[in-house]
């Protein structure tokens, strides 16, 4: 089956391409497993009573070897490991996991480390044991100060907890990011003002705050179908979008993406190669990667197995847990690329663009559409720069449909 069409084959293997390419790539590395499923999560994760974790160490660093097998030449700029839970996962496995990317692909100098964790007490105490193991950066699921509020988003923890787990963290990583979600069901301006607050005090060099979003599938999805609860109505979500961007601002901690907010020097590296369009490896189950392509601006499209058992006896029968694999066109990438980079406050750099993509960036714009949104505030644009403007920031995919031909 050539390379360009799209396989569900679980011998994928056969038809992983293989390519020298020298370019610098994020490392994503997905462990699945909860201790519990939260309503409002749509990402790909399982809980289960057990896990083997010889079988999953001895899968996770197989299929590290056989995409660096295929795609020597790479070079690792950040390592992130997510999920599910991967503050579950046991050090030795994650120090062996660094390990084998860094033996593979040549990491940059002081390459960034990313854990998630949850702040259970008993992940906590493990925080030394991940720092030793050679994370440096700590994201850690927080998402309330609030009692009443984490027992409505089903976490673990209560705040106390997440107090304390911040304060382990901070002794023992160089950088400490944590989330929260508000727009909460009844949640008033003035008790998001008091909760950033809080958060605020921990002088964090980096905050990811979303609003809550309904997604298909969830737990939340079918509650809010019923009339469970309902969501702050269209004036209130923006109001409070815009507090958060004015506290934080005011903090040190200017957004630099849509829900994303960093001192200086402190922004994700790996999450700046999604939304600049560079390329990443996804390992593991349900996992996503865009390596580099044959063709000048095209790239490989993969994504795992999703379900633990099925991508275990995948990588376990030949070496990857490879669910499908695409070869996109340069077109395709460079609309892929225009959509993720206007999420950054930066923008798009449009001689990297250009650089990147033979057609140039004007070739897929809306020309007049664009000139448009600019004089009524939403878009920045020059010859080096396309940029939204905090007006047009919250706006994104409405304006996307417009700017994008």
């Amino acid at each position: 089956m050539p390379v360009s069409q799209k396989t569900t084959d679980s011998h994928a293997k056969a038809i992983l391409p293989t390519n020298f390419s020298s370019e610098n790539a994020a490392i994503y590395v997905h462990w699945p497993f909860c201790e519990k499923k939260c309503p409002y999560c749509d990402f790909n994760s399982h809980v289960r009573e057990k896990v083997d974790q010889t079988s999953w160490q001895q899968a996770m660093l197989q299929e590290i070897d056989t995409f660096a097998a295929h795609f020597p030449g790479l070079k690792a700029k950040s390592i992130f490991f997510g999920g599910g839970t991967p503050s579950l996962m046991p050090p030795k496995t994650t120090a062996l996991i660094i390990e084998r990317i860094k033996q593979h692909w040549a990491p940059e100098t002081n390459i960034e480390i990313t854990l998630e964790a949850n702040p259970s007490s008993v992940e906590a105490g493990r925080f030394s044991d991940y720092a030793q193991a050679g994370i440096n950066r700590v994201s850690v699921g927080i998402q309330s100060f609030k009692d009443t509020s984490l027992k409505f988003l089903g976490r673990l923890h209560n705040a106390s907890e997440a107090t304390k787990a911040l304060e382990v963290a901070r002794n023992n990583f160089d950088c400490v990011s944590f989330d929260l979600i508000y727009a909460l069901p009844e949640q008033s301006l003035e008790q998001w003002q008091l909760e950033l607050q809080q958060a605020l005090t921990f002088s964090p060099p980096h905050l990811s705050l979303y609003q809550l979003t309904i997604e298909e599938g969830t737990a939340f999805y079918h509650q809010f179908r019923r009339g469970k609860f309902t969501l702050p109505d269209e004036d209130l979500a923006a109001a409070l979008f815009q507090l958060t961007q004015e506290r934080t601002e005011a903090a040190g901690l200017p957004a630099y993406e849509t829900s994303n907010h960093a001192k200086t020097g402190e922004r994700s590296r790996h999450n700046l190669a999604y939304w600049r369009g560079e390329p990443y490896v996804g390992i593991g189950p349900g996992a996503h990667g865009r390596l580099p392509g044959r063709n000048f601006g095209s790239a490989y499209a993969h994504q795992q197995i999703k379900r633990p058992e099925d991508w275990l006896a995948s990588v376990n029968a030949v070496g990857n847990g490879l669910a499908t694999l695409e070869e996109i066109d340069p077109n395709e990438r460079a609309v892929e690329t225009i959509m993720m980079g206007l999420r950054l406050k930066e923008g798009i750099s449009v001689p990297a663009f250009n650089a990147r993509f033979a057609q140039g960036i004007q070739n897929y714009l809306d020309n007049k559409a664009i000139a448009e949104l600019a004089v009524d505030g939403y878009v920045l644009t020059n010859k080096d720069t396309l940029a939204l403007t905090v007006k047009g920031a919250p706006l994104l995919n409405f304006l996307l449909a417009k700017m994008i031909k």
